[in-house]
């Protein structure tokens, strides 16, 4: 399976494309320092979704940042994505890989300690736990979990898996970053660019502080 740098996960959202092409909006992120790109839409058509995650994969063709799917293998194939971001009521992770095979990138999101123990089970490369903190992004049902339901859930996960990338999701933003790092959505910003330096360099600052 392959190796995920998980420090700055951009995530994509369907509903930014009154903001901008979806597509210029990824490149902006991974030219500026996020380390890995998510699509999520779920309100468009299945060929609708093939199309955008398309001019995505080719926007990001030289930037050596992957991207992945939210939810939808069938297009994460079809557009020729590096894998998929799965949930718990999307397609299990085995036989994700079965489909996608090994070079695939999977992802899971982990909301709980039943969340945690399937992620553990699972031939995943990365697990996001979440929503941490509220968001405005995506309707979510699940009450956060807070700082320490990641902590919780992080230590269970490293546990039984030293070497799975961790992150975290929902509301993740530059003064929060030191205290979760690794996960946010900035297309909302003025400046998509300077958002994406700013986060990640608060990224990189809590995780050489926390390796001392």
């Amino acid at each position: 399976m392959p190796k995920v740098d998980y420090r700055l996960n951009a995530l994509v959202d369907a509903r930014l494309g009154d903001k901008a092409h979806l597509a210029d909006l990824a490149r902006i992120a991974a030219l500026n320092g996020a380390t890995l790109i998510q699509y999520r839409d779920k309100t468009s058509s299945t060929r609708e979704m093939i199309e955008q995650a398309r001019a995505i994969c080719a926007a990001l063709s030289d930037t050596g940042v992957p991207f992945v799917v939210n939810d939808r293998i069938d297009v994460a194939l079809g557009s020729g994505a590096d894998g998929v971001h799965l949930g718990r009521d999307d397609m299990d992770a085995a036989t994700a890989r079965s489909i996608m095979g090994d070079t695939a990138i999977i992802g899971l999101t982990v909301k709980n300690e039943a969340d945690a123990e399937t992620a553990i089970a699972s031939p995943i490369d990365y697990a996001c736990i979440g929503g941490v903190y509220e968001t405005l992004s995506k309707h979510n049902p699940d009450p956060p979990v807070g700082l320490e339901g990641f902590a919780r859930l992080r230590a269970m996960l490293l546990a039984a898996k030293p070497n799975l990338p961790v992150g975290a999701i929902a509301g993740i933003n530059a003064q929060r970053a030191a205290d979760v790092a690794v996960v946010s959505t900035i297309f909302a910003a003025v400046d998509p660019a300077a958002a994406t330096r700013e986060l990640g360099a608060c990224v990189d600052k809590a995780l050489r502080e926390a390796s001392r």
